[in-house]
């Protein structure tokens, strides 16, 4: 496991460890889950990056309006 220091301002630093008492748990374990989420969100956007890049954009784009009919229908 690494060590990590971080500088933030006095009053974020302070805040967070109001969001991190509020969950019940450390301001160490909310970096992780806060990092977690956003690697999550990272690496999924990467997916869809590479899979766009290899796919057809024509066909995409008929996806997306057949998508958006469907929910125009529905509404």
């Amino acid at each position: 496991m690494s060590t990590l220091t971080i500088r933030l301002p006095n009053d974020q630093h302070e805040r967070l460890k109001a969001l991190a008492a509020s969950r019940g748990t450390s301001l160490n374990k909310l970096f992780e889950e806060l990092t977690t989420k956003a690697l999550t969100e990272f690496d999924a956007e990467t997916r869809f990056r590479l899979r766009a890049a290899k796919g057809d954009k024509t066909r995409g784009l008929e996806i997306l309006e057949k998508l958006d009919r469907a929910h125009s229908e529905h509404r």
